[in-house]
């Protein structure tokens, strides 16, 4: 009897463990993705596909943002010798089970409302389309965008860095889009990380767009592993008062802040932020709808306090051997790719960002690389006047440190490594 009871129980708790390890294994299932690609060493880990680009019969020109500049920002890297279709990683689209990790289905159901698409995307007359043409030439590229953003916080872990040209779609949650954002690829891409990336324990996220980042903010409400600074202009959208709780670092600013103040907060609380939580990666969420006359942001930065801001969070990020991954984010004025441009451009010439291997590879078997005359992507040109009244701090201040993943990239002569913008103090 004893033992007769002894095996009924035995088997009872297998048939339990064996129903725990299959619920399990199936929550593994759903979280798996083919997103993490393996990219090639001549690769930059600069991610960018012209399915990125939204368009859909004129009617995204109803909305203030340029849902090209995409496409632009890479034909400006292109133009100035930096990459080339050989030398970038294309991103995969998101798929339904990549989307399920963080938003539930009811969720993704409501996206097959074309009017729901027209409230996110803040364009009314999208409600009119059928939903297959919205399926296709609007929620499609924002799914190869959130492809883009969880790739590139896997390729920020192996090469230390990493840009995805699109992405930083803040107002979206796990349960509610708007303001543009269809998908929550910021909360997606770190959710991702702690599921396949034991190593990753702490995200820092460093908003520095105009807005809010809302989205994310209630999705890791009390999620201690994820510390949020963000700096954005507290008059306009989204005022979520709630999603406000979610932020450890919070700078609210006014209208019509310039560069010298914006640039002095940005030092002060990336630093303090780095100091109060060492992360195991940065998520930069660099949006430019900051500058002088964006009419969503009502900030006041020149272009170049952008390229300046962008260094200095990549050299307090590099300084410190932290894996750094910026989105482009938010930018509604018709020079934001330029000023995108630059500063990817500006961040490489500071050896903030540097790939041996992109540089000298070439498909036609010369000598790759980026020429002198094209190596600023014509930045210096204009911003000549800017460099002379401002002096020059020498090198960047991570000194050694660059990336220890990678040696220091000897390719560029003299002479081009001193055509670039003087180091910020930070």
């Amino acid at each position: 009897m004893a033992q007769g009871l002894s095996f009924g129980f035995t088997t009872k708790m297998t048939r339990v463990r064996i129903l725990c390890c299959s619920v399990e294994t199936l929550g593994k299932h759903q979280r798996t993705t083919a997103l993490y690609l393996d990219i090639e060493e001549h690769q930059w880990p600069i991610i960018y596909s012209s399915q990125y680009n939204i368009s859909f019969l004129g009617l995204e020109k109803l909305h203030p943002f340029d849902s090209c500049k995409w496409s632009r920002i890479y034909n400006f890297l292109k133009e100035a010798g930096m990459v080339k279709d050989s030398t970038i990683v294309q991103p995969l689209e998101a798929q339904k089970n990549d989307l399920l990790s963080v938003h539930s289905q009811r969720y993704i159901n409501c996206l097959k409302w074309s009017i729901k698409v027209a409230g996110i995307t803040e364009v009314p007359p999208v409600a009119l389309l059928p939903n297959f043409i919205v399926q296709w030439r609007v929620l499609r590229p924002f799914r190869f965008h959130t492809g883009g953003t969880v790739l590139a916080a896997k390729l920020a872990l192996e090469r230390g860095w990493a840009i995805n040209l699109g992405g930083g779609f803040h107002h979206c949650s796990a349960t509610r889009g708007g303001g543009f954002c269809a998908y929550a690829d910021i909360t997606i891409a770190i959710t991702l990380l702690f599921d396949h990336m034991p190593s990753v324990t702490k995200v820092m996220i460093i908003d520095l767009d105009a807005h809010q980042g809302n989205g994310y903010e209630r999705d890791f409400m009390e999620d201690s592993r994820v510390y949020i600074l963000d700096m954005f202009n507290r008059q306009i959208y989204p005022h979520d008062g709630y999603a406000k709780r979610s932020i450890k670092r919070k700078v609210e600013l006014m209208s019509d802040v310039g560069d010298t103040q914006y640039l002095a907060l940005v030092r002060r609380h990336v630093e303090a932020a780095l100091k109060e939580f060492p992360p195991d990666l940065i998520v930069y969420n660099a949006g430019t709808d900051v500058l002088h006359g964006d009419r969503l942001g009502h900030l006041s930065l020149s272009p170049q306090g952008v390229i300046e801001r962008d260094q200095i969070v990549f050299q307090k990020a590099r300084t410190r051997n932290i894996p750094i991954m910026m989105l482009t984010s938010g930018g509604y004025q018709s020079n934001n790719a330029r000023v995108i441009a630059d500063s990817i451009l500006n961040l490489h010439s500071q050896r903030l960002i540097t790939c041996d291997s992109a540089e000298s590879y070439a498909d036609n078997g010369r000598p790759g690389g980026i020429s002198e005359s094209q190596s600023d992507g014509h930045l210096m040109a204009r911003q000549k006047a800017a460099n002379n009244s401002m002096n020059n701090t020498g090198s960047p201040e991570d000194g050694q440190l660059w990336n220890r993943r990678n040696p220091p990239n000897n390719s560029m002569s003299h002479s081009q490594t001193q055509q670039q913008f003087p180091t910020p103090d930070t």
